[in-house]
């Protein structure tokens, strides 16, 4: 196999076409090419004058010693499995999100058939609850944008960027590429499947499950766990399962099995997290912002990642979304939360980003692991109350955020929100230290992205599940203080996104395979 790195392209080209150029230019003979792939392919456009796409190929030929001016690598195997699993109990996952599921394709992938368990309904039915709590302001609190089938990342844009490091990491694209996503997510450097594919791709994985002895239960919520010598128990809604193998994937907002875990003595921490509001601004400017007005190539929408550190917090934006909406995010009555989502195309007028300031476990007095949650619980509630107490979220523009006086208008940029929005003054409700730093922040950013701190500029409240304000503690064989138990993904404190969230439910399910 030969790699070849770092070449760059001035033009938008097709595969057959980049693949012809990249032959010709390192003088490799077609005749002996067995394989030709896209290992990466990101933008440069530091220099604005100067945009371009940089790539890196690995070429398989028949007979490398050929071509010794070009670096040769090994070919990279998928780290085997050793499967010791012997029980006649099948190993159950509560939550159908992206560390359930991949948990689940494991299982399946090496002969054992699990039950997964989802308080949520199917995609299908999901998406009209959804749509009728855009539309209408009614919730279902058993299913929306935080619970069903997908978990939180289904209606968000699909992102699979992710800071760690793990082999495992190809094994999920080529899963996401085997059921449907995009071929380009293989080697983007910011791959994303957006929400129209996601809901497609969760259609194929349910059946493949399925069609191999998985077995799925929506719309059943665990209400009770307990054990008997090595035999666990999980109490429903819908009828009681026993297991001796018991994967919690439960998401970053559910609340009551938080509490009702903790109430059966599952050990559990405090954990740092963050809370703030979406930001959003023109996708035209960002645009002219990341790429300049000089390049001819046909970009995608543009995106940024941006951080300020102050002298005691810090401000950074999270889950950017280019030409995407902000979504009405809520899984509780009486409370407003947000979130970002953007289809494939990403191809709406407005960009959004969470702006987010880092809360620590030492800003809560005493010792209650749930401190975060109940902080979490008590700023929805305050954005409910200043949005009407009708379902529509605070809004505000960025010039009267900074200068702490309510919006009585809307300029150039409009709120994607739905059901509605109410003009509000933010500082009203989010705690000092959040504020200030938040207001800190934008001004920074505006050094950096020319018109981010634009006074027409949206902030919608509040952003409050960019992650989950518990870990519940495991051990390294990944289970809980409890035997058995498995922890696992984002909602338990081990991830924080859909990739690594996916890594981490494939090795729990590793784990219990091994055992």
């Amino acid at each position: 196999m030969l790699r070849i790195d770092n070449v760059k392209i001035y033009e938008d080209l097709d595969k057959d076409s980049l693949r012809l150029k990249v032959l010709k230019k390192n003088k490799i003979s077609e005749k002996d090419v067995l394989l030709f792939e896209i290992v990466k392919k990101s933008i440069d456009a530091r220099d604005k004058k100067n945009v371009h796409y940089n790539y890196s190929f690995n070429i398989k030929v028949k007979d490398d010693c050929k071509y010794p001016n070009i670096k040769s690598i090994a070919e990279v195997e998928e780290p085997s499995i050793t499967k010791l699993r012997n029980s006649q109990y099948r190993p159950i996952i509560v939550g159908a999100g992206p560390a359930g599921l991949f948990c689940a394709l494991t299982f399946i992938d090496n002969g054992i058939k699990p039950i997964i368990i989802e308080q949520g309904s199917s995609v299908d039915e999901r998406i009209s609850f959804v749509e009728e709590y855009k539309t209408t302001g009614k919730l279902n609190e058993m299913c929306n944008v935080q619970f069903g089938e997908g978990g939180a990342g289904t209606f968000s844009d699909g992102k699979l960027t992710t800071g760690i490091h793990s082999p495992l990491i190809k094994k999920v694209l080529d899963y996401f590429y085997k059921f449907g996503a995009p071929e380009e997510i293989l080697y983007l450097s910011k791959p994303h499947i957006g929400t129209d594919n996601l809901i497609n791709i969760l259609r194929n994985i349910r059946s493949y499950i399925e069609s191999n002895g998985g077995n799925y239960y929506f719309e059943t919520k665990m209400t009770n766990v307990t054990k008997d010598n090595s035999i666990i128990t999980v109490e429903t809604n819908n009828g009681v399962f026993k297991t001796d193998a018991l994967v919690l994937a439960i998401g970053h907002s559910a609340r009551d099995t938080f509490k009702m875990l903790f109430d059966k003595n599952i050990e559990m921490v405090r954990k740092n997290f963050s809370v703030g509001v979406r930001v959003e601004h023109k996708q035209s400017m960002i645009n002219d912002s990341q790429y300049g007005t000089y390049t001819k190539l046909n970009l995608p929408p543009a995106e940024y990642k941006l951080a300020y550190h102050g002298d005691n917090r810090s401000c950074y934006t999270f889950c950017m979304c280019p030409g995407g909406e902000v979504i009405a995010s809520a899984s509780e009555k009486e409370a407003i939360v947000t979130n970002g989502m953007s289809v494939f195309k990403r191809d709406k007028e407005n960009a959004n980003a969470a702006l987010l300031v880092n809360v620590l476990t030492t800003d809560f007095e005493g010792e209650d692991p749930l401190a975060g949650l109940y902080f979490q619980e008590e700023l929805e509630h305050k954005a409910f109350v200043l949005g009407g107490s009708n379902y529509n979220a605070p809004v505000q523009r960025v010039e009267d955020f900074i200068n702490n006086v309510p919006s009585t208008k809307i300029g150039s940029i409009v709120p994607s929100y739905k059901p509605g929005y109410t003009l509000c003054n933010l500082n009203d409700i989010l705690p000092d230290f959040v504020s200030k730093t938040l207001k800190e922040g934008i001004l920074s950013f505006d050094k950096k992205i020319k018109g981010f701190a634009n006074p027409d500029a949206i902030l919608t409240g509040v952003e409050t599940r960019s992650s989950s304000p518990v870990t519940i503690v495991r051990n390294e064989n990944l289970m809980s203080n409890i035997e058995g138990i498995y922890p696992c993904g984002e909602g338990a404190g081990y991830a924080g996104g859909i990739t690594s969230a996916a890594v981490d439910g494939i090795k729990v399910a590793i784990n219990i395979i091994e055992r």
